[in-house]
């Protein structure tokens, strides 16, 4: 009987043992393992040749972490639509109406926004847009984008309601409201988005409505029957991103106070992949984009990026980040490591 250290701990051997023997005897696979003996590493393939010595250190490491499939989340609710995607994208600045098939289908959107003007049914070749779009593969999210008015905006989502009711698609019950009140900026009016909201909820439309990042707004635009608060994260289409962070924060908290599940959805200002992982960690329930797309150098690769961007930052914020500290703190264990030189090289 004779005495090693192994991973730092006296053991008892009976008798002549190779580095096989031992592994055997702890249960391990020489394939899932690693061995060193005195500081040398022992190949597998000498496993069975080499005879341990009395007052040798061993070293058994493997390899440790691990890995599991993308846990599920539940679906994105919007009143009695259902969704698993919580990226929806626009339809508007593209290149071609290919391109645009091509970067919705790569943002992996179940949701696409189209205005409804008569000079965005056309384009100067006489294809209408429709033709572009699979109505079975997306739901349309037809939007006021361009009114200035309660009542310009009204009259838009009930021609849209007519136009995707003839067309069979169940985009037909909502709208996305947006009533402007200046062109320059292209921020809502308050006024005239409450008062259009109250009258479309009385009609039965499912409203998802574009906001300012005021939480009073967004109040109160929520009491009215809004079944989404949009609120930008900067100016539509100025690619500036999530500029007031703390008002997203608010909103998130007044609306979601014990409703919380109720939907906030960042709209306008996106500009790159890491604005929308932003807004889904704050605790977002989606991001509408559509000039961070359709305008970056390479709207394809953009689409795919805004796609997992989006996927990931709704799997940190459900994850919950670590706090943050001011000194390091170790990510690997202090226990179990191979026994430090005692000498130098």
């Amino acid at each position: 009987m004779f005495e090693i250290r192994l991973n730092g701990e006296l053991r008892q051997l009976t008798g002549t043992t190779t580095v096989a023997a031992l592994l055997q005897e702890l249960g391990h696979d020489s394939k899932r393992v690693a061995v060193e003996v005195n500081q040398q590493v022992i190949p597998a393939r000498r496993h069975a040749e080499h005879q341990l010595q009395p007052g040798d250190a061993v070293e058994v490491v493997t390899l440790v972490g691990g890995g599991s499939d993308e846990p599920l989340d539940h679906p994105l609710v919007l009143g009695n639509f259902r969704f698993h995607s919580r990226l929806f994208t626009g339809t508007g600045k593209f290149a071609s109406y290919e391109q645009m098939r091509e970067c919705l289908a790569a943002s992996g959107c179940e949701v696409t926004t189209v205005a409804v003007r008569r000079e965005r049914l056309m384009d100067k070749e006489g294809r209408n847009i429709l033709d572009y779009l699979d109505l079975k593969r997306y739901t349309i999210l037809p939007n006021t984008a361009g009114c200035f008015s309660a009542e310009d905006a009204i009259r838009h989502a009930r021609l849209a309601r007519e136009l995707l009711s003839n067309l069979g698609n169940p985009g037909a019950d909502w709208v996305k409201l947006e009533v402007l009140a200046d062109p320059k900026t292209l921020l809502p009016d308050p006024i005239g988005t409450l008062r259009a909201t109250e009258q479309l909820v009385r009609e039965g439309f499912t409203v998802l409505v574009y906001s300012s990042d005021d939480p009073i707004l967004a109040k109160h635009l929520k009491a009215a029957g809004a079944t989404s608060v949009m609120p930008a994260g900067s100016p539509i289409g100025s690619g500036q991103g999530i500029l007031n962070p703390n008002n997203i924060r608010i909103i998130l908290e007044y609306l979601k106070e014990n409703d919380p599940t109720y939907p906030v959805i960042v709209d306008a200002g996106v500009g790159t992949a890491s604005d929308v992982a932003v807004a889904m960690e704050l605790g977002c329930d989606g991001v509408l984009l559509n000039t961070g797309i359709a305008h970056a150098r390479d709207p394809l690769r953009m689409a795919w990026a805004m796609r997992h961007a989006c996927q990931a930052g709704r799997l940190a914020y459900l994850a919950g980040r670590i706090p943050r500290k001011l000194y390091a703190t170790a990510s690997s264990p202090w226990e179990g490591r191979i026994a430090p030189s005692t000498c130098s090289a």
